[in-house]
C-alpha cells in the first residue's frame, strides 16, 4: 500500500539548479534555463530530458487562482474507516479518486485513516461534498471537518537541499 520507491541517481549540483530554476519558472526557456545553470543548451535540455525520464521531474502545471474558479473555499477533512472487510481500503480508495472537489487524499497514522484535502466554492457546497460524498463512501465510519479561514502558506515547491561537502 505504500510509495513506490525508485532508485534514483545521485543529483549533482547542476541537476539542483535546474530543478529549483523549473520549479520557480516551469514556462522557462531552455536557453534561459541554460543560463541561469551555466550550461550551454543541448546539455541543459539533456539533463531536463534524463530528470523527466527518471521520473525527477513528474510534470509541469499552471497553478490556478482557485478564487477565480468558484473554489475559493478550502477545507480538510479527518475520514475513520470501519474494518469489516478486508478490501476496506480499496474500497474507499476507488471511490474517493471520483470525486473532482477533492485535491488529496492520504492514508495516515493516528485517531483517523484518512486526510483528504478538498476546494469547493462554498458552505453549501460543503454540506453536500460532506453529505451526499465522503460519508457515503465505502466503509466511512465517521468524520471531522476543519474550513480554512486563512490560507498562510500554500506551495507545491519542494526544498531542494544543496549538496553536502564532499558530495
Amino acid at each position: 500500500m505504500g510509495a513506490v520507491v525508485r532508485k534514483v541517481r545521485k543529483l549533482d549540483r547542476i541537476d539542483r539548479n535546474i530543478l529549483r530554476q523549473l520549479q520557480g519558472n516551469g514556462r522557462m526557456s531552455y536557453v534561459d534555463l541554460a543560463t541561469e545553470v551555466g550550461l550551454s543548451t543541448t546539455p541543459c535540455l539533456e539533463r531536463v530530458r534524463r530528470l523527466e525520464k527518471d521520473g525527477v521531474i513528474k510534470g509541469y502545471a499552471a497553478i490556478l487562482d482557485p478564487h477565480c474558479l468558484e473554489a475559493g473555499l478550502l477545507v480538510f477533512v479527518e475520514i475513520s474507516l470501519t474494518y469489516r472487510s478486508a478490501t476496506v481500503f480499496e474500497d474507499f480508495k476507488r471511490e474517493v479518486l471520483k470525486i473532482s472537489q477533492v485535491m488529496e487524499c492520504h492514508l495516515v497514522s493516528g485517531e483517523f485513516d484518512y486526510l483528504i484535502k478538498a476546494r469547493i466554492s462554498e458552505m453549501s457546497a460543503y454540506r453536500e461534498l460532506l453529505g451526499e460524498l465522503l460519508i457515503t463512501l465505502p466503509n466511512v465510519d465517521k468524520s471531522r471537518s476543519y474550513i480554512v479561514m486563512e490560507e498562510v502558506k500554500e506551495t507545491a515547491s519542494i526544498r531542494v537541499p544543496e549538496l553536502k561537502s564532499g558530495e
